[in-house]
């Protein structure tokens, strides 16, 4: 409950008689934790404040009642309520938004994964011999990301994002296999003497349609499915 002061009422004419032959201040007073700025006149001695300004300050009200003048100034703890009522409750995220920490995580993944996915188009393309001992670092690379954007999600739309993440890696990590399989069998002609190979390879425009996809989908921050990472 408020607290009410019941005062004598005192004319606004008294008031400026008396301010014409003394002076006065702009002060800045707080009540219950709430500042503001105010006159003070300062007569006899003694200060005075204008009502209508106090109760303003205190988040107060002022009202008449025949002989008297009512303020009542609200406890601190319920002007803390009121402006709590006022503000409203914080805006909400979209159900469906990403925590910024694991859209940084599943950027770095998404990174990852494409320098091992343009790599391994480029020794197909190129004929370059090995035995995917170089493609070592590219996977482990990937996976240390994956692994960090894993811990990071914590929200729904991050494990969902997750997992879509997670099937782009596979897809990679398939795609690898493969090419890895064939330069033992030496059957990796068909990219390299194969004009536009890889668009022909159904596998590696899975994983460029993924990659796309994420890229967009995880810098707008909020999760979306789509079939080209399934």
């Amino acid at each position: 409950m408020g607290k009410q002061l019941y005062l004598t009422a005192l004319t606004t004419i008294l008031i400026t008689l008396a301010v014409a032959q003394t002076g006065e201040q702009r002060r800045t007073v707080v009540v219950n934790g709430q500042s503001g700025q105010i006159i003070v006149y300062e007569i006899n001695g003694r200060s005075f404040v204008d009502l209508e300004s106090l109760a303003r300050i205190a988040n107060g009200t002022l009202s008449f009642q025949e002989n008297q003048i009512v303020l009542t100034i609200p406890s601190q703890a319920t002007s803390s309520a009121q402006a709590t009522s006022t503000e409203g409750p914080p805006a909400s995220q979209p159900a469906n938004a990403m925590t910024p920490g694991f859209m940084k995580a599943a950027l770095q993944t998404l990174a990852a994964t494409k320098q091992w996915t343009d790599t391994l188009a480029y020794a197909a393309q190129n004929g370059v011999p090995g035995n995917g001992s170089r493609l070592v670092s590219f996977h482990d690379r990937a996976m240390e990301a994956l692994g960090i954007a894993k811990v990071d999600a914590s929200s729904n739309a991050d494990q969902d994002a997750f997992q879509l993440l997670n099937n782009q890696v596979n897809f990679v990590q398939s795609w690898n296999d493969t090419l890895i399989a064939q330069r033992r069998s030496m059957n990796t002609g068909q990219y390299s003497m194969t004009p536009n190979s890889m668009a022909n390879d159904p596998a590696y425009q899975k994983i460029i349609a993924c990659t796309k996809f994420l890229g967009v989908m995880i810098s707008n921050g909020q999760f979306q499915d789509d079939g080209s990472c399934h």
